[in-house]
């Protein structure tokens, strides 16, 4: 896999859109990053997963799936070598990744003062 087979597949998920985040292309539903490309380095991607998931794809495909490290890794962000990753198996950390983001509640925005109505 590369980064623009990664970037394809991401953005082959409904109401996907690519912004950048710290320098690094990232990929989101309802507003939110479910996936990022370029992290820890080039060659890298990271997928937003649930705890759970993240163990599965670990332990089933330790040479493509490794945790973040530090707090994000261990509220399932995972980091996938590109290179080492199956279409199919990154194709299916994506669309659980979207999903985890795509099922998660809105934040609430307030009105800005802008766009408040006249009094």
């Amino acid at each position: 896999m590369t980064a623009n087979d990664f970037r394809r597949l991401a953005l082959a998920l409904p109401e996907t859109a690519e912004h950048a985040h710290m320098d690094h292309p990232d990929f989101r539903v309802a507003g939110k990053i479910f996936a990022t490309l370029g992290y820890p380095a080039k060659g890298w991607g990271m997928v937003k997963l649930t705890p759970q998931d993240q163990k599965h794809f670990v332990e089933l495909h330790s040479r493509a799936f490794t945790p973040v490290k530090g707090a994000w890794g261990l509220q399932g962000c995972t980091n996938v070598r590109l290179d080492a990753a199956k279409p199919d198996v990154l194709a299916q950390a994506l669309d659980l990744a979207w999903q985890n983001s795509a099922a998660a509640p809105a934040k609430k925005v307030k009105k800005s003062a802008a766009r408040a109505r006249p009094t």
